[in-house]
């Protein structure tokens, strides 16, 4: 390949490389002026007027999210926002940042396209090419959303029943609902434990148990974790004693744990059968039957 198209596709990675890393660093400096802003005004002596805001790399995020939002159809914000409240919505990518990503992307996705329609293509694939770039790079955010969520759904479903049990033994101990609720947040870890402490803070605020809960319910894609939060309402709706609740739960939480490693254990046959096929087999057949084929070779030779 000519050294400059390598040095062209070099520097393009880089490019690409220096464009994310600029957009983290911008949203993190525009939050701190964003800050600043707000003490500014709020210690700003009356009357004193206040200048236009200065340009700055948080304006130019903004525009770009402005630009995603524009580019990203209406039916698919709520979509979004459902797959980072499964993802724990994390402080680095909020609904601004994921817009801006998405519009930055489509431009880089499409110039990354035209390079390899110019490389591979030639002039007649290059529309063709350009379009699967700017697709790949304007839905490359909401991949990574929904791989986010989907390793901490993951996540749930597996510490949930640990956390229940611990739960059950904190309100059998004596302790109310929310006590055990605050004793499980600050002893434990883990995105199951962060959903627990979102619903003892929104009850703590005035918000009521049953609807934290289903919000909590809501939030989630995880079997278990929608009936716990379905059971729990149930008691507190109809009175029932919390503690018998919860350790009927823990008991089916425990039984769904079992089933679910039984299932995976009956599945890897099934999943290690074309490995050995095509790869333990050959070399298997290359020990076993090489040295015989050899002498027959030798001797059927003239």
């Amino acid at each position: 390949m000519d050294p400059l198209l390598l040095v062209g596709l070099g520097a393009m990675f880089l490019a690409l490389v220096a464009a994310l890393v600029g957009l983290l660093a911008a949203r993190e400096r525009g939050a701190v002026t964003r800050t600043l802003a707000a003490a500014d005004r709020g210690y700003r002596v009356a009357g004193t007027p206040e200048g236009p805001p200065a340009p700055g790399p948080g304006a130019l995020l903004g525009r770009a999210g402005e630009l995603g939002g524009r580019l990203t159809p209406a039916g698919m914000f709520a979509g979004l926002g459902r797959r980072l409240d499964r993802a724990g919505n994390p402080g680095w990518l909020g609904m601004d940042a994921l817009l801006a990503y998405k519009a930055v992307l489509l431009f880089v996705g499409a110039a990354v396209g035209l390079l390899l329609a110019l490389l591979f293509a030639g002039p007649f694939g290059v529309v063709v090419w350009v379009v699967v770039g700017a697709a790949a790079g304007f839905f490359a955010p909401d991949l990574l959303v929904a791989h986010l969520a989907q390793e901490r759904q993951e996540e749930i479903r597996r510490t949930l029943p640990g956390i229940l049990e611990t739960l059950v033994v904190t309100v059998e101990a004596g302790l109310g609902f929310e006590a055990a609720l605050a004793q499980v947040v600050r002893n434990g870890r883990g995105p199951m434990v962060g959903e627990f402490a979102r619903v003892l803070h929104e009850m703590r605020i005035g918000r009521s148990r049953v609807d934290a809960l289903r919000e909590m319910a809501a939030r989630s894609s995880v079997a278990e974790l929608k009936s716990f939060a379905s059971a729990t309402v149930q008691a507190t709706t109809l009175g029932v004693p919390v503690a018998g609740v919860l350790r009927q739960q823990a008991a089916e939480m425990r039984l769904r744990r079992r089933q679910r490693a039984e299932e995976l254990a009956q599945k890897i046959p099934v999943k290690i059968l074309f490995p050995m096929i095509f790869c333990i087999f050959p070399a298997l057949f290359v020990v076993v039957l090489g040295p015989g084929l050899l002498r027959m070779l030798d001797a059927l030779a003239p």
